[in-house]
C-alpha cells in the first residue's frame, strides 16, 4: 500500500476514535459495534505503521551518532535488522480482508450417505462446534433441526454471534469449515464391530445486516408456509402453526425456522438466513467466473469438497486441505478446535501474501 492510503486509514482511524467518544452513537448498538469493529481492526494497522516509523527515524539518529560514539553502531544495527520484520508486519496487515472476518455465522449441519451414523455424526459436529462458541465466549443459537431417533441430527442450523468488537470474529474462525466432514468408526448399530465410513455437510455462510445486499427481497419472489414445531421422529411439540418454512422462487433455497416463541419471530429469523444464504450463493457465482486464487476463498459454501476426516480407531483427525494431521480426535470433538483452525488460517495467509508479492 503507498503513503497516500496509509495517511487515509490513519485519518479514518481517527474518524472512528472522535465518533466512538460520542455518547450519541452508542445509543445505537449496532452501528457501535459496527465502528468499534473497523476501529479495532485499523488499530492494529495504525500500531505497526507508527512502530515503523518510530524505528525508522531510530536507525536515523543513530547512524549520525555513530560517528561520535559507538555504541550507537550496535543499536543502528540492531534497528536495521528489526525494521524488514516491522514491514512485512504492516505489509500482512494492509493485505485485502475477507469483509465478512468481522461477522457472525449461520452453520448448517445435514447427515449424508450412512443413515442413523450419519445423522449421530452429524450430531457429534454440532456439539462441536457449540463447545467451540462456548470457549470463545460466543452465543449459539440452534434455530433449526430434525432430529434422528437415536438423538442425532438429519439437518440443524445454529447461528452463531461474537459477543466483542473484535475484527477477526466468528467468520474468521470457522469460514473454513464448509465442505464434507468424514468420520471413520464403529457405528452404534453395527453389531459386528466392523468400521464404517459415513459423513456429514457442512455449510458456513456470514449473516449479513439488514443494510446490506437482499436486505429487501420482493415477496412474490417468496412462498412462505406455516406448520406445527416438531420434535423426534416429526413429533408435534407445538399446538399452534408458529413454524416458518420460506421458499425463494428463484433459486430454489428453503430456510426454516421453528424455534423462537412466535410465527412472527420464526419468519423474521428465517429471513435472516435466506438474505445470508442468498449472499453465500451469489459470491459463489462470482467466484466461478473468478481466479481460481478467488474460487479458493469461496470453497467454503461448497459442500460437494472433502474437507477433513475423523479417525476414531487411530484417534486421528486429518484436515486434507493443508495436509493437517493430529492425534487428539477426542478434544477435537469437545471443542479443541484452534490447532487445525490456525493451521487453515495460516495457509491462507501464505496464500495471500504469495499472491500480493506476484
Amino acid at each position: 500500500m503507498d503513503a497516500g492510503s496509509l495517511s487515509q486509514l490513519r485519518t479514518e482511524y481517527a474518524e472512528l476514535e472522535t465518533s466512538l467518544a460520542d455518547p450519541a452513537v452508542h445509543a445505537d448498538q449496532d452501528r457501535a459495534r459496527k465502528l468499534g469493529r473497523r476501529y479495532a481492526e485499523l488499530s492494529a494497522v495504525v500500531k505497526a505503521a507508527r512502530e515503523l516509523d518510530t524505528a525508522r527515524s531510530d536507525l536515523g539518529a543513530a547512524r549520525e551518532l555513530a560517528d561520535e560514539d559507538p555504541a550507537f553502531a550496535e543499536e543502528a544495527d540492531e534497528l536495521a535488522a528489526r525494521i524488514p520484520v516491522l514491514e512485512t508486519k504492516l505489509t500482512e496487515l494492509l493485505l485485502p480482508r475477507d469483509p465478512h472476518d468481522s461477522a457472525d455465522v449461520l452453520l448448517e449441519v445435514k447427515s449424508g450417505e450412512g443413515g442413523e451414523e450419519s445423522a449421530l455424526f452429524a450430531g457429534d459436529l454440532l456439539r462441536m462446534y457449540l463447545r467451540y462458541a462456548e470457549r470463545h465466549g460466543w452465543k449459539a443459537e440452534v434455530l433449526d433441526g430434525t432430529e434422528s431417533d437415536l438423538g442425532g441430527y438429519k439437518d440443524v442450523t445454529v447461528a452463531i454471534k461474537s459477543k466483542g468488537t473484535d475484527p477477526d470474529g466468528v467468520w474468521a474462525r470457522l469460514k473454513f469449515e464448509g465442505g464434507v466432514h468424514r468420520v471413520q468408526r464403529v457405528p452404534v448399530t453395527e453389531s459386528q464391530g466392523r468400521i464404517h465410513t459415513s459423513a456429514a455437510g457442512v455449510l458456513v455462510v456470514p449473516e449479513v445486516e439488514d443494510s446490506e445486499d437482499f436486505a429487501e427481497i420482493p415477496d412474490k419472489d417468496l412462498r412462505v408456509d406455516v406448520y406445527r414445531s416438531s420434535g423426534k421422529g416429526g413429533q408435534s411439540v407445538n399446538t399452534t402453526d408458529s413454524a416458518v418454512r420460506i421458499t425463494h422462487l428463484p433459486t430454489g433455497i428453503v430456510v426454516s425456522c421453528q424455534n423462537e416463541r412466535s410465527q412472527l419471530q420464526n419468519k423474521a429469523r428465517a429471513m435472516q438466513v435466506l438474505r445470508a444464504r442468498l449472499l453465500a450463493a451469489a459470491e459463489e457465482e462470482a467466484a466461478k467466473q473468478a481466479s481460481d486464487a478467488r474460487r479458493s476463498q469461496i470453497r467454503t459454501v461448497d459442500r460437494s469438497e472433502r474437507v477433513r476426516t475423523y479417525n476414531f480407531p487411530e484417534n486421528r483427525i486429518s484436515d486434507h486441505r493443508v495436509g493437517y494431521k493430529a492425534h487428539n480426535l477426542e478434544a477435537v470433538l469437545d471443542g479443541d478446535l484452534d490447532g487445525v483452525l490456525d493451521a487453515l488460517a495460516e495457509a491462507d495467509r501464505t496464500e495471500r501474501l504469495a499472491s500480493s508479492a506476484g
